[in-house]
């Protein structure tokens, strides 16, 4: 982009004003100390922050933010740091999905409402990423993201542990090979240091996607946490956000159709979570991207795992740094990159890797030597889920990969957890198990419960895989033969709400298919003779999100925040 220094900055229309609304605007920024020469012309940036100390993977952005402010003051901006929404995975009921679009209605409106020429959107745990980019999107003022880097690698007892293991040890628990007391030293070896799931999770996946769509400087998804050069990092992008305010560099300018094709490609190669699918599609839909669910089946199909991280392989984020972060995985991606695609530093993303080397083949395979030749993510169709629903083959079995078992269904989740575990339960290795009402409406908010736990009688056979299905998520630190996001949901009367036990599934993902062994007229008749339920809530944002909130295979966002709406300034109330 060109550079427009004649370009009336946004945040005139509130300090660079005369009479009374100029004195109101400036005088009371000035009792925070701020000198009158400030308020002359300075390209004003937000600091968007999600720190919280509900929020343990942002708990360190206080730090993070006082250097993305020296990074701005060095270029001769104005920062202002201003706080939005925090969603904490961990700790947030019933999940932080349900409060995705609230935040980023949050990050909207706060932008556009404030005297801001550009911003800088501090992200971390799962959802606060596509939130941020979310909102901002919707405005499209310059923006760029800094991530907050990956925990430093959990150690325990000699070996290395991270998110991943959670599910083997809550198993381990189950089938008593580990004593709960135990879990308590886990815990503190595994979450060690500030920073997000060390593995290739949600969060780490959501870092790797804003550095492939070109919305963050070089080497943002994988510095971790506790590494000084995070830091450098951004001061960096806060030095960079005041240029892009005088080129007028807006996400509409980087976030082209081109740039989500890259993002899908990249998630495929590094097996990022299947959450990238959901959220991915939310973004493209703000900015008005025509993406389509069945884009992702079309770029990932031939492309292979390259990337040795759990949840998929055996290493972690602080090991993919080190062997030389996204920028090497790009790299060897070259050969089917859109490379021209622009990114927030003005350089084309070809030029960002140019200079990138894999310093360690075993953390970063490459096209001829892959690290697994099963891709990171594929879609399904079938009668199971008419419109579509999503697997990660590089963290499955592969002898299930086609398989077929009769269905043993919980209708929703709180009938999982009474049956689960029950000795009359009916099932056996072969079996599939359905887990309905989860999704988007029906809990409502679509949590990550998709990969349950198998039963216990199974697990102390030595059974660890079977083919589970629902229409909820699972944490990207999750793995295993799992289906997920099946749309539409059970709450809206599909095909899925039907199933019943004992119903024929055949799961072929080759064929990327997903089937019950039912005729349609069958199926119709089941569907006239249910009752369908859905949560009862009458006030407040759960029950806008339960009225307006779309399907899965349209990203889950709401119906009326579709498409970018800009950043005009509000009218004025003074």
């Amino acid at each position: 982009m060109e550079e427009n220094s004649e370009k009336k900055l946004r945040s005139s229309n509130w300090f660079g004003r005369s009479g009374k609304d100029g004195f109101i605007y400036r005088a009371w920024m000035k009792n925070q100390g701020i000198p009158d020469s400030e308020f002359n012309g300075k390209p004003v940036i937000g600091i968007c922050n999600t720190w919280s100390e509900l929020t343990p993977c942002n708990g360190h952005f206080r730090e993070l933010a006082a250097s993305v402010k020296k990074g701005i003051l060095q270029a001769g901006g104005f920062p202002v740091e201003f706080p939005v929404m925090s969603l904490g995975e961990t700790l947030m009921k019933p999940t932080a999905m349900l409060y995705r679009n609230l935040a980023s209605m949050d990050v909207e409106e706060s932008i556009r409402a404030n005297p801001l020429d550009g911003v800088v959107l501090l992200c971390g745990c799962d959802k606060t990423t596509p939130s941020l980019v979310m909102g901002a999107c919707s405005v499209d003022i310059p923006t760029i993201v800094v991530s907050g880097g990956p925990m430093l690698t959990g150690k325990y007892r000699g070996k290395n542990i991270g998110t991943s293991d959670v599910w083997r040890y809550h198993d381990d628990v189950r089938e008593g090979k580990l004593q709960s007391s135990e879990l308590r030293n886990i815990e503190a070896a595994m979450c060690r240091s500030d920073g997000h799931c060390a593995v290739m999770g949600t969060a780490s996946s959501m870092a790797c996607m804003v550095e492939a769509l070109g919305i963050t400087l070089p080497e943002n998804a994988a510095i971790p946490a506790a590494d000084a050069r995070r830091k450098v990092l951004a001061q960096l992008s806060g030095q960079r956000i005041v240029e892009m305010v005088k080129e007028d560099l807006k996400p509409s300018d980087i976030l082209t159709l081109k740039a989500f094709e890259n993002a899908i490609k990249v998630n495929a190669a590094i097996g990022g979570s299947t959450n990238f699918v959901i959220h991915l599609l939310a973004i493209a839909g703000r900015v008005g991207v025509p993406l389509k669910l069945d884009d992702f089946n079309r770029l990932s199909k031939n492309i292979p795992l390259l990337a040795n991280l759990q949840p998929s392989g055996k290493h972690f984020m602080e090991d993919l740094f080190y062997a030389g972060g996204l920028p090497a995985v790009l790299k060897e991606l070259r050969g089917i990159l859109h490379n021209e695609c622009i990114t927030v530093n003005g350089k084309t993303i070809e030029e960002n890797y140019k200079n990138a080397e894999n310093y360690d083949t075993d953390v970063i395979g490459s096209f001829d030597c892959p690290f697994n030749d099963a891709t990171g993510l594929a879609v399904l169709h079938g009668n199971v889920c008419e419109n579509g629903a999503v697997i990660k083959p590089s963290a499955a079995s592969a002898h299930l990969m086609v398989h077929s078992g009769k269905a043993v269904v919980f209708e929703n989740i709180e009938d999982y957890k009474a049956r689960i575990d029950t000795d009359d339960l009916q099932v056996d290795a072969n079996s599939i198990l359905v887990l309905k009402n989860v999704g988007p409406k029906g809990y409502p908010g679509m949590p990550e419960v998709g990969n349950m736990g198998l039963p216990k009688k199974l697990l102390e056979k030595g059974v660890r895989d079977m083919v589970r299905i629902s229409d909820g998520r699972m944490s990207g630190t999750g793995f295993g033969t799992v289906v997920l996001h099946v749309s539409p949901e059970a709450a809206m009367g599909g095909n899925f709400s039907v199933i019943q036990n004992g119903d024929v599934i055949t799961l072929n993902v080759k064929e990327r298919s997903l089937n019950i062994a039912l005729t349609d007229e069958e199926l119709e008749l089941r569907k006239r003779n249910i009752t369908l339920s859905s949560p009862l809530v009458d006030r407040g944002y759960v029950n806008l999100y339960i009225n307006h909130v779309e399907q899965a295979h349209l990203g889950a966002d709401m119906d009326f925040l579709k498409g970018k709406s800009g950043a005009n300034v509000p009218r004025d109330s003074h």
